[in-house]
């Protein structure tokens, strides 16, 4: 079985200028990797409306899932959702349950702004993604998913949009620590990987108080393999000291 793959797109000047930290990339591919989605790329692009519908329609053609991140707010450089109506060459409106969502979120008797319509502005045909903090919603259309860069927002729609997506097998990992540098065991890692290549094998170099090493990474979908491949990296530990 081949697990369904995934892109990220990560939408902001904020981002790209070092103004606001990026942390929805890091809980997406966790997650992902736990619900059987294999994240296979994360493209950080500015608020330009071309620079998104292109980098959108690479995306969506080559994997299962495309999420994205920001510019889905109020404001005039929100332009995350014209620029998804413009991929997909449909139009883009308010609409009623968007609108009767944002209401809700507000409290009855309190007119909705022209800020508040702005977030309810959703292409067509587009499924939305419920979020449970500000009632601004998400959206799917077709394969891509639009999601805010707040990030308890994103881990919200996160929460509601995950159990509906199609998924295959969880990745498990296991990891060995070497003291000593990625040269030593450069050779027999290289040997291990070609022997198993259905596991991803990944190897991080540290230096901390102690001194410097590798910690040796190994990633799928097999427990038994990766098991058996620990048990090789154990023996191969022995041998370098």
């Amino acid at each position: 079985m081949t697990n369904p793959t995934a892109a990220m797109l990560v939408i902001g000047d904020e981002i790209l200028s070092g103004r606001t930290r990026e942390a929805n990339a890091h809980h997406l591919a966790g997650r992902l990797g736990r619900a059987g989605i294999d994240l296979r790329e994360i493209r950080v692009v500015p608020d330009d409306h071309a620079v998104i519908v292109d980098a959108l329609n690479a995306l969506r053609a080559r994997h299962t899932h495309v999420f994205t991140s920001g510019g889905i707010g109020p404001t005039h450089d929100d332009i995350t959702a014209d620029a998804v109506a413009a991929a997909f060459g449909v139009g883009i409106d308010v609409r009623d349950d968007a609108r009767a969502d944002l209401q809700a979120a507000v409290g009855p008797g309190r007119t909705l702004t022209a800020e508040h319509l702005r977030m309810a502005r959703i292409p067509h045909g587009a499924e939305l993604i419920a979020n449970r903090i500000s009632g601004a919603p998400g959206f799917s259309v077709e394969n891509v998913h639009v999601m805010a860069g707040v990030p308890s927002i994103f881990v919200a729609m996160l929460d509601a949009l995950l159990p509906s997506l199609e998924a295959g097998l969880p990745v498990l990992s296991g990891e060995l620590r070497f003291e000593v540098g990625e040269g030593r065991i450069a050779a027999p890692l290289r040997e291990l990987a070609e022997a198993m290549p259905e596991l991803s094998i990944g190897s991080y170099p540290f230096s901390d108080g102690a001194g410097y090493g590798t910690n040796i990474v190994v990633r799928g979908t097999d427990q038994a393999a990766i098991d058996r491949a620990i048990e090789r990296l154990t023996a191969i530990r022995r041998s370098v000291g």
